[in-house]
């Protein structure tokens, strides 16, 4: 099971004076089971490329599959393909537009023809997975709640669909540290019970760092770089830097106490590790 991408190109407004080529070059595996976190400056294709993910956008040329299915066909295996994979969109609360928290999380399961015994089952499963107390939440209407409770709705509609993949679009984007950390620690969570395949955009490198096992970088529509974190942040700082990418600061930190003489493992990219191999470091010293 896997969603592959080959010779995926995508032009703008194509034959216009307007015309810009989005992504260009994508040959990229998503295999069953990765955690895949995509970086980049703004306008390097990560958006346009997680649209192609499930066939929200047709390539200009190019083939998109997903599990062995090309999504850009016509029929019902296409899309079955599609609804395969899941996608929360950056500020995903924009899309709610049910009169109660049940009800929007209920219309993608609705939509694709579950029974209602089965949809109330899935809501209530969908709530608990986002934190949202059932009994408290289902019947509000969704405009009156939070920003962060908002999100979590969103976020929820989603999985409610149990799709095998899950893409998420900078989806702490605008969430205070409480609410990212919430959201994060929910997705790590779903990740580790299912096995769901998560592709994930942020800015922010910490948390791609902390999170994913495997990262790609993209850089004027294509990608620059593709592997672990851990390889990438260590050893490609120079490439991040071209594509206007950040290193994350616990990376920084680490190489600076090496360069000080202090004898850390500077590979690691969690806090609680960071602290675990200089405390180890200063007791040697």
């Amino acid at each position: 099971m896997s969603i592959i991408l080959e010779n995926i190109n995508y032009v703008y407004m194509a034959k216009t004076p307007y015309e810009k080529t989005a992504i260009k070059n994508i040959n990229i595996e998503i295999k069953h089971g990765e955690f895949v976190g995509i970086i980049g400056h703004t306008g390097s294709g990560k958006s346009t490329l997680l649209q192609h993910l499930n066939g929200l956008l047709k390539p200009t040329s190019g083939m998109v599959s997903v599990d062995g299915q090309d999504i850009n066909l016509n029929g019902e295996d296409a899309q079955r393909a599609k609804r395969s994979v899941g996608m929360v969109f950056q500020y995903p609360e924009h899309q709610l537009f049910e009169e109660t928290v049940y009800d929007d999380i209920a219309f993608g399961p609705r939509n694709i023809g579950i029974k209602e015994d089965e949809v109330e089952a899935r809501v209530k499963k969908a709530m608990d997975f986002v934190g949202l107390d059932y009994d408290q939440f289902a019947k509000r209407t969704p405009f009156q709640l939070s920003g962060g409770q908002m999100r979590r709705v969103a976020i929820a509609g989603v999985i409610a669909l149990e799709p095998a993949y899950l893409i998420l679009d900078e989806p702490s984007a605008g969430l205070d540290p409480r609410g990212r950390d919430e959201i994060f620690g929910q997705i790590i969570k779903l990740y580790k019970n299912t096995g769901i395949t998560v592709v994930l955009v942020s800015h922010n490198m910490e948390d791609v760092a902390r999170m994913a096992n495997r990262l790609i970088v993209m850089n004027g529509g294509e990608i620059s770089l593709d592997g672990s974190p851990i390889e990438i942040f260590r050893d490609c700082q120079a490439e991040l830097k071209e594509a206007g990418v950040d290193v994350p600061p616990l990376t920084l930190l680490m190489n600076k106490f090496n360069q000080c003489g202090l004898d850390v493992d500077h590979t690691v990219i969690a806090m609680d590790a960071a602290v675990e191999t200089i405390l180890a470091a200063v007791r040697r010293r």
